[in-house]
């Protein structure tokens, strides 16, 4: 799988140095973070895009820096990454993004997770792809909903990561399998 992605409007691309800060501002902001325990130093932050691009190395896809055509603004992350916790659904390739929230409300995290799912059916062949927030992120859960996934309140769960009783313990499924049936031939593109 290429590890450079464009979109009418973004390129999804590896991660550069430059990234670095604006990353870490947008780590940093409390209503970006609003629903994950806690904002991010620049150290973690640093260390979250270490961790992103040793999984690109490991499995060929990752969660992609987004970049604005228009401009070559940093805008955050969108891709794929696998979950490394156990819970009913796991193993599993999980869709995920994080935007600057001066970008929110212009479609990019649809946009840009759709490319992405697209990528990981038709290059990686993941048979499944989830995502998961708490209830209350509607919207991650708009977005789901706009690229396709569908929620079942049977799937719903209980991070593991969070202790009983905590507010973010408590989380939606949602899933997506590929538009294409199986054994329909090769892949219509190449990301």
């Amino acid at each position: 799988m290429e590890n450079v992605i464009r979109t009418e409007r973004l390129l999804l691309r590896r991660w550069r140095e430059a990234d670095g800060e604006p990353f870490a501002e947008l780590n940093a902001d409390p209503v970006v973070m609003e629903h994950f325990p806690a904002a991010l130093s620049r150290e973690e932050s640093d260390a979250l895009i270490a961790s992103i691009e040793a999984a690109f190395d490991l499995r060929g896809f990752g969660l992609w820096a987004v970049e604005i055509m228009a401009g070559g603004e940093f805008a955050g992350f969108v891709g794929l990454s696998v979950p490394s916790f156990t819970a009913h659904f796991t193993p599993a390739v999980e869709v995920g993004w994080r935007l600057h929230r001066r970008h929110w409300g212009r479609g990019y995290a649809t946009e840009a997770a759709r490319e992405a799912l697209a990528c990981g059916f038709e290059e990686a062949g993941i048979e499944e792809i989830v995502s998961f927030t708490v209830p209350a992120n509607l919207r991650s859960r708009r977005v789901m909903e706009r690229i396709g996934m569908t929620h079942e309140p049977a799937d719903d769960f209980d991070h593991p990561r969070f202790p009983e009783g905590h507010p973010l313990r408590r989380h939606v499924l949602y899933r997506v399998r590929p538009p294409r049936p199986a054994g329909a031939g090769p892949p219509a593109r190449r990301c």
